[in-house]
């Protein structure tokens, strides 16, 4: 079942990663660097798909982005090893 499940999302997966490697071309470099976070939010998205999946690696980095703000203290958040308690309600 998750082979298949895979094979499924595995587009999906690969357009999501393509977003985000065009902005980080296209249109991080034009922005100054606000992230506040260690690895930066771009990285922390791929990281996250590429661990966890479309679905559960975007709510990640959603999370994430809403993190990001002027008035969070910044540093190192390095992606979860496992998601157990995170979202597993959403599937």
């Amino acid at each position: 079942m998750i082979k298949i499940l895979n094979i499924i999302f595995y587009p999906f997966k690969l357009i999501v990663l393509l977003l985000i490697y065009l902005y980080k071309i296209l249109i991080s470099p034009i922005l100054p660097k606000s992230c506040r976070y260690t690895p930066s939010c771009s990285t922390y998205g791929v990281i996250a798909i590429k661990r966890f999946g479309p679905i559960e690696g975007s709510f990640l980095l959603i999370k994430r982005l809403f993190r990001c703000n002027p008035w969070s203290k910044g540093g190192l958040d390095p992606v979860p090893d496992n998601i157990k308690g995170d979202i597993k309600w959403i599937i």
